[in-house]
């Protein structure tokens, strides 16, 4: 029954920001052509990121601590990955407490995502 730190918060944020990153990019195609002929095994690779992306999470994340448990709130800015390709904007409200993350909201803004 402990409270997670920032840094365990940033591994958590780093995996589901690969799940999403997979999604987005290897599942729905979202590459453009002439990365997904250069990229063979695009999960791998995304998950294999899964460091950088809690790095990423981490820079824009605000934790409120209230001793027992925290409220982390990410907000990704769609940021551009690649060239031609924008993410969308992403708000992620999670409950950390008792050695665990319970994501309590999630709102998406799809901007103009090309």
């Amino acid at each position: 029954m402990t409270n997670p730190s920032f840094e365990d918060y940033s591994v958590y944020a780093g995996g589901r920001l690969a799940e999403l990153a997979t999604k987005e990019l290897c599942d729905r195609k979202g590459l453009p052509m002439v990365f997904q002929l250069w990229i063979k095994d695009c999960p791998l690779l995304i998950s294999s990121q899964s460091a950088a992306f809690g790095s990423i999470a981490r820079k824009f994340t605000n934790r409120v601590n209230y001793g027992v448990f925290s409220i982390y709130t990410t907000k990704l800015n769609g940021q551009n990955m690649i060239p031609a390709f924008r993410l969308p904007d992403y708000t992620v409200t999670t409950f950390a407490g008792a050695g665990n993350f319970f994501v309590l909201d999630i709102s998406v803004d799809p901007g103009d995502s090309e």
